[in-house]
């Protein structure tokens, strides 16, 4: 759960992570330590933070049960509710913060990773002399450059190719780079410039080279979207903002104002969906940051009114990182639909999406097979045909939710602004809806001028600008050096912990366990392959957030017992052989023991739970062991393409060229070894 890591008495770091595309890296966790139950009392006014660290969860609950009334209450715990309580409380307002799931759990967790003004935007702005898109462009710009300096542990500047197949687009797109820079002025982060097909190919080699004619090189910023939703939260808590995960709105409170004599909102019955506890939280306003989910709050506030949202899907996949080069990302501006598809690294494995599909609404959106082969096709169509795409390289996927604001009427998703709007009903309930990531903090700031204005609040201007986010201020390049030397990190895990929490990842690095190795001296890992601590995580939570939300459901399911084998006479024959190598008692299935005992005999030793678990992965019928016909049905699988990265395929075939490499050594033309 967010706010779960204790840090001398109090909870630092949260769930908001479980959406990390990796699979485990955004999912970080803390584990639970005794709390501080301490009152926290809400901040009236305040110029520097009133807490050293975030309070406990269980704090929070006490200040938002014991105080009599805020200035605002904030529905949703994405990035922009966040953004707003934040706004809100750093101008000396009281505030307070709830969230239905966990910080960042939807929408704000399952973005492109990317910081950036939109350079389509300001294509359509400039073909059709669309004002508001330029506007949206301009102030886009702005944001980004704000975010790359608050939190530079969270993001960093990233170069973008966008290949050239013909040579008259080479001057248009050249143009249109060069304006994106010139509207970004003096928070441009990069010049743009134009690539050589060599030198294009050099920087992206497992580029499509038929008819490439060049590339132009921009530059946007990329983030990591969960921990940075997570360091608004976590920074609006440092501030005096009362913030609580799992807490459900299920209806908005109301009042009759004696003045005007009119039914104004006045709070909400909260639920806590973790112990079930109801309670009153009142306040002179309430802001709906719901995100896909505005309309249904709308609805709570009066059950007439209009749809102003239009969700929209947006799937992503990862693939393994050699899809794509470590530093550079890939733009293909005009897909076979007219959408844009972004390739992308990310945390040494390959970023590809979004689809834009109009959808319903749901806690949990799953990403389609339809969503997730249409990604494969337009990556497809750009690598060189030396690369084999293939479905059995999608590690992962997910599926975010936009909340677009539309005209109900329009059916067309593909054209809607994510310009964000600022709603006040008739009972006084303000709803911000739209937008998009870049642009959370200005989004916060319009919502709490209107806030202030509708409900003659007395507070000052924003001060959110320039304001550094949790684990921001101190952080530098070098950090992670600090965390190998002081407290024997190995350096991959230090950069990861540094890169993560920033100058908190000190607090992290207590925590580790000792490894009781000569080193590293502390840190053990979770996975061998990834730099994720035992320090950080909630494995069983973690597992089921992967299988259902992050593709591994679907990814699975490549391989069933009704899956046919289409394998050569030949093909059999050797996998067969593969088979009886470690079936030596010719049972027609393999268990733990057989694989166990040839490991034993090459000298490799696995511990029993992970053995579990790769057998567990090609066993379809769970009887706790893997018969020929479901090792064939693997075999077959991969040939297809339909599955890659088997570790029990990997793991026989390694045995069996260590096993014939033991051959008996010849001794005949050497006198007998006399």
């Amino acid at each position: 759960m967010a706010f779960q890591k204790a840090v001398k008495g109090t909870i630092l770091v949260g769930g908001g992570a479980l959406a990390t595309v990796l699979g485990l890296s955004q999912f970080a966790h803390y584990r639970r330590k005794q709390m501080n139950l301490a009152y926290v009392k809400a901040a009236d006014c305040i110029s520097e933070p009133v807490n050293r660290e975030p309070p406990s969860r269980e704090a929070q609950l006490l200040t938002l049960q014991n105080t009599s009334e805020f200035d605002i209450l904030v529905i949703g715990g994405g990035a922009t509710g966040s953004g707003c309580a934040l706004d809100a409380v750093t101008r000396g307002l009281k505030t307070a913060l709830v969230e239905r799931d966990d910080f960042s759990s939807g929408t704000s967790s399952r973005s492109t990773k990317l910081i950036h003004g939109g350079v389509r935007y300001l294509q359509k702005a400039i073909m059709k002399l669309d004002i508001e898109q330029y506007r949206m462009v301009k102030e886009a710009l702005h944001e980004r450059a704000n975010l790359l300096e608050i939190a530079p542990h969270l993001s960093a500047p990233l170069p973008i190719m966008l290949p050239v197949y013909k040579w008259w687009q080479l001057p248009y797109y050249w143009v249109g780079i060069k304006l994106y820079d010139l509207v970004a002025g003096s928070n441009c982060l990069k010049s743009s410039y134009v690539l050589s097909k060599s030198r294009a190919l050099e920087h992206f080699p497992m580029l499509q080279k038929d008819k490439l004619v060049g590339a132009i090189v921009y530059y946007d910023g990329q983030h990591n979207d969960a921990r940075m939703n997570l360091a608004i939260a976590l920074t609006a808590a440092r501030y005096g903002a009362a913030t609580a995960n799992y807490m459900e709105v299920v209806s908005l409170l109301k009042k009759t104002d004696p003045q005007t004599g009119k039914v104004r909102v006045s709070g909400a019955r909260c639920k806590d969906v973790l112990t079930g506890q109801e309670f009153d939280v009142r306040a002179k306003c309430v802001i709906n940051a719901t995100g896909p989910f505005t309309d249904s709050v709308r609805k709570m506030d009066d059950k007439d009114a209009a749809a102003i949202c239009q969700p929209s899907a947006g799937v992503h996949i990862v693939m393994p990182g050699y899809y794509s080069p470590e530093s550079m990302g890939l733009l293909d501006p005009a897909t076979s639909d007219g959408r844009v598809i972004f390739f992308l690294p990310w945390q040494k494995m390959t970023i590809a999406g979004t689809t834009d599909t109009p959808t319903d609404v749901t806690h949990h959106p799953i990403p389609s097979e339809e969503d997730i082969n249409f990604i494969l096709n337009e990556v497809r169509n750009y690598l060189s045909c030396d690369v084999e795409v293939r479905r059995g390289d999608v590690l992962a996927a997910w599926s975010g939710i936009r909340p677009l604001v539309t005209d109900p009427k329009s059916a067309d998703t593909q054209s809607i602004s994510r310009n964000h709007v600022v709603d006040i009903s008739e009972s006084g309930l303000i709803t911000i809806a739209g937008g998009k990531w870049t642009t959370y903090r200005s989004m916060a700031e319009d919502t709490i001028n209107a806030a202030v204005k509708t409900h003659n609040l007395k507070a000052g201007p924003s001060r959110t600008v320039g304001l550094f986010l949790q684990g921001g201020k101190d952080w530098s390049p070098t950090l992670y050096i600090r965390l190998v030397q002081d407290y024997g990190l190995e350096s991959e895990v230090a950069q990861h912990l540094a890169a993560t929490y920033g100058d908190k990842a000190f607090e992290v690095a207590k925590m580790a366990s000792v490894t009781g190795k000569r080193w590293p001296i502390v840190g053990v890992r979770l996975v061998s392959e990834f730099p994720y601590i035992e320090a950080e995580e909630q494995l069983e939570t973690a597992r089921k957030f992967l299988y259902y939300e992050m593709g591994y459901k679907s990814r699975s399911e490549q391989l069933t017992d009704r899956s046919e084998i289409s394998l050569l006479p030949s093909d059999i024959d050797r996998y067969k052989k593969r088979f009886h190598k470690f079936d030596a008692d010719q049972k027609g299935f393999i268990t733990i023991v057989d694989v166990q005992r040839v490991l034993e005999s090459i000298n490799v030793q696995m511990d029993e739970n992970t053995l579990h678990e790769i057998l567990n992965e090609v066993d379809l019928n769970k009887n706790g062991q893997v018969e020929l016909n479901e090792f064939l049905q693997l075999m077959s699988a991969i040939q297809k393409g339909r599955v890659s990265g088997s570790r029990l395929a990997i793991l026989m075939k390694t045995a069996e060229e260590n096993l014939d490499r033991r051959v008996p050594i010849p001794v005949d033309r050497s006198c007998g070894g006399l």
